[in-house]
């Protein structure tokens, strides 16, 4: 990415719905009621062959103390000192406001490098307010439809002479996962070609309920108030992803809107922050699950991490406001009893105290993802895995349903990111998911896999008896056939 834009103005003058044409894609929430936006959020944004970072911000309120328009105010102004430009954009039909006017002093004194836009500023409508603009004294103002997409031309010809001062910027990478493991492929995996660099950064994503301090962790994790945090339940409406050097790593963290019950969803804002939670958790590659240790593993915690682990990705509980918890040894007893009892597809996953407030245990949560990752990442030979499953299969051979004797051959890894392994077998359809869990949590054992979603399916080789072959169906032929079976 080349330079990056900053869109700044009023509440309610169409931020969001130029940041989603820029980028292509609806990523910030647009609605009519005004104040949606509350947290910056980052896109990678495309103008004809322009290629830049831009960033929805929320709408200016000439507010300054510490009430949520204050801090939203704060932030935005945080934004304007990121940016390599800033697009100012005001109301074509509204006109010219006392609040326009005291953001371009603002502007201006910063010294930020300012692109006037007059959204709404189709046809006769717009050209009163597209005049008044240049009362503002920020230069020519470019007239804008975020709408209907008029004026992108023009904004694109201001764009691009200011664009060749800026230094190129790399565009984050979605993760890989899924990857398929070459055939004939025997060797461990090398750990390092998968370690996290400033190129393609750990991909992390925070879920959990409303209220459970997501953006103060994550505030914590990067050390700056890079996302609005307070005591209102369900602050962060948008998935908001930031990078940053934790402890060493380099990470992508994604902060996700608080994931409430379908029957509590009757917002059309809140649907669509559930949404934009479940796209951060499939761009993520560990996803951190964060509870309230007063209200831990609720309905809503438990789906959250279900859903998580359905998707592949590395999963860590994290259990937030530790610091007031008074009887610890017991309630961590507690926890842990509840944890294996209530999530047993994510048996021996990482369970980490933490508070966010404080940064109590934020290092033992950083190793928990580290190894969460490396653990995703693991390729088994299948000569240790034919071994394994050999004393597996004498413990405990598997069930005969119906009098079909189920016999495993051999077993081989397939995937990676999560570990996924293919059985062969005699009759699979009829292998019962009982030897399959029993199956998966010995690979989490013999192997150091705790937590991380298994994949496992059981193929058939096809039929080997003869007499079921169209081929044998002749007395020669079955005489021979049971003359070589005798040895004779």
């Amino acid at each position: 990415m080349s330079f990056t834009l900053a869109i700044v103005g009023r509440p309610n003058v169409g931020k969001s719905t130029l940041f989603n044409r820029l980028v292509g894609r609806k990523l910030a929430l647009v609605d009519d009621q005004p104040g949606v936006t509350r947290d910056l959020r980052e896109g990678d944004a495309k103008l004809f062959d322009l290629r830049f970072t831009v960033i929805d911000t929320a709408g200016l309120e000439n507010v300054t103390d510490d009430s949520l328009q204050g801090r939203m105010r704060r932030l935005t102004e945080r934004a304007v000192d990121m940016a390599d430009i800033c697009l100012f954009l005001v109301d074509g039909r509204a006109g010219i406001t006392a609040n326009d006017e005291i953001f371009a002093d603002i502007l201006r004194r910063k010294g930020a490098k300012v692109i006037l836009g007059v959204n709404k500023a189709e046809g006769k409508a717009g050209d009163a307010g597209a005049l008044d603009a240049w009362s503002l004294g920020l230069g020519e103002p470019v007239r804008l439809s975020a709408e209907h997409g008029e004026g992108m031309d023009d904004l694109y010809t201001l764009l691009v002479p200011l664009a060749d001062g800026f230094a190129e910027r790399a565009e984050a990478d979605a993760p890989e996962v899924d990857i398929d493991i070459a055939e004939g492929s025997e060797d461990e995996q090398d750990f390092a070609a998968h370690q996290p660099t400033a190129k393609k950064p750990l991909q992390i994503a925070v879920i959990g309920r409303p209220n459970a301090g997501k953006s103060t962790l994550i505030n914590k994790i990067i050390g700056q108030d890079r996302l609005l945090t307070g005591p209102e339940a369900g602050i962060t409406r948008d998935a908001i992803s930031l990078r940053a050097d934790w402890q060493g790593t380099p990470i992508r963290i994604f902060d996700t809107a608080g994931m409430r019950r379908r029957a509590r969803i009757s917002e059309k804002l809140e649907k669509l922050s559930v949404a934009d939670g479940i796209r951060a958790v499939r761009f993520a590659e560990v996803v951190v699950v964060l509870l309230d240790v007063e209200i831990p593993f609720e309905v809503q915690d438990l789906r959250i991490a279900d859903f998580a682990e359905t998707e592949g990705r590395a999963v860590v509980i994290a259990v937030n406001k530790w610091d007031l918890e008074d009887e610890k040894q017991d309630k961590l007893a507690e926890l842990k009893e509840m944890f294996e009892r209530l999530l047993p597809q994510l048996r021996g996953a990482p369970l980490v105290t933490v508070s966010a407030k404080t940064g109590r245990g934020l290092d033992r949560l950083h190793d928990a993802i580290r190894k969460a990752h490396d653990v995703w990442n693991r390729r088994i030979p299948t000569a240790r895995l034919n071994t394994w499953l050999g004393a597996m299969t004498e413990a405990h051979p598997p069930p005969a349903p119906g009098g079909h004797r189920i016999k495993l051959r051999y077993m081989t890894q397939v995937k990676t990111r999560p570990p996924g392994f293919v059985a062969m077998c005699s009759h699979p359809d009829l292998m019962p998911d009982s030897y399959r869990r029993y199956l998966v949590n010995g690979l989490r054992e013999h192997f150091d896999m705790p937590g991380t979603p298994i994949r496992l399916t059981f193929r058939g080789q096809g039929d080997r008896n003869p007499f079921k072959n169209p081929k044998f169906n002749t007395p020669s032929r079955l005489r021979k056939h049971k003359a070589v079976n005798r040895g004779d």
